[in-house]
């Protein structure tokens, strides 16, 4: 079964409703959209893109007024980049509430919004009760797409539609700012240039991000840290050698492991299931590292699927 490539905006609202994934136009490149509010319909975007590593995604909507739905608030100078150059490619990183899943912004308290100039996407996330979380509609590793056909090529067997809006004026990824200290930051160079920026809010910081995540910015690995000391291994040899220590453990899987009083255990999927595994994945690391537990052990997942991408973060957690 092959994906449909149509123009029905009716069609693709039922699917994403039924928490499948739809492919999306935007002026940029085509997205892998699906419902941003729930975590089972998002951990199907890094299922079919088969990434290795959970990179923040980028929340699409359609109005300046629907950011208070999910955004806490909106720094002036963002607000006016918004006014000025949305729909457009612009990304603006911006507080979530707590109604944005961990898994939207690989747990960090921003996340990225824009409004994506296409008519039809607009017109189909006007009649949407939810925004879309959407990257690239491309699996891990492939160029990105900026037409229908190029979606239905590299994806067509893993998602149902493509809602065919023709090719992508742009054809570049948008630009990601933010604010941090009253300075306007670019995170990310994109079909919004450095100049038209500063000609709104004046000299930015350019602090571009080296890796693959757009959304987070400065050294990758020290986002995903707890403060907590955390350790990759085998609970039960590593709680002999930390016998002295109160651990939090976050597992996956059934476990024969017996009550200790000295261990929080924290099961990521008790029936081994890799889509609820990577939505417990950011909020157990949080609770942990807000417990009072001393040591932090993680037991890494089974390498297939999304079980490469869980690993991939519990690994830079213990950098």
């Amino acid at each position: 079964m092959v994906a449909e490539i149509g123009i029905s905006i009716q069609k693709a609202k039922e699917y994403l409703e039924k928490q499948d994934l739809v492919s999306i136009p935007t002026e940029t490149v085509y997205g892998l959209a699906a419902n941003a509010l729930n975590p089972v319909s998002v951990t199907k975007i890094f299922e079919a893109k088969e990434r290795p590593s959970f990179d923040p995604l980028i929340v699409h909507t359609y109005s300046i007024n629907q950011l208070k739905h999910f955004v806490s608030h909106v720094h002036p100078s963002l607000l006016k980049l918004a006014e000025k150059f949305w729909p457009g490619p612009l990304t603006l990183l911006l507080p979530k509430k707590n109604n944005i899943p961990d898994l939207v912004t690989s747990g960090l308290n921003r996340v990225g919004v824009r409004i994506p100039n296409h008519p039809i996407t607009l017109d189909l996330l006007s009649q949407l009760d939810f925004p879309l979380a959407a990257p690239s509609a491309n699996p891990f590793g492939y160029i990105s797409p900026t037409t229908a056909e190029h979606v239905q090529k590299q994806l067509g067997k893993k998602i149902p539609y493509i809602l065919n809006g023709g090719s992508c004026r742009v054809g570049i990824e948008s630009t990601i700012v933010g604010e941090e200290n009253n300075t306007i930051i670019v995170y990310r160079l994109g079909g919004l240039s450095i100049d038209d920026i500063e000609s709104v809010v004046g000299k930015v910081s350019i602090q571009l991000n080296q890796s693959s995540n757009p959304l987070a910015p400065g050294q990758l690995k020290s986002h995903y840290a707890p403060k907590k000391p955390l350790v990759v291994g085998q609970l039960n040899e590593l709680k002999t050698i930390y016998a002295d220590k109160k651990i939090g453990a976050i597992v996956f899987g059934p476990q024969n492991n017996t009550v200790d009083i000295n261990i929080i255990i924290k099961n990521l999927s008790p029936e081994s299931n890799f889509q609820e595994a990577a939505i417990h994945l950011f909020s157990f690391l949080r609770d942990l590292d807000d417990s009072d537990v001393d040591l932090i052990v993680v037991e890494l997942l089974p390498e297939i699927g999304l079980g490469l991408a869980i690993n991939d973060r519990l690994k830079r957690a213990g950098c």
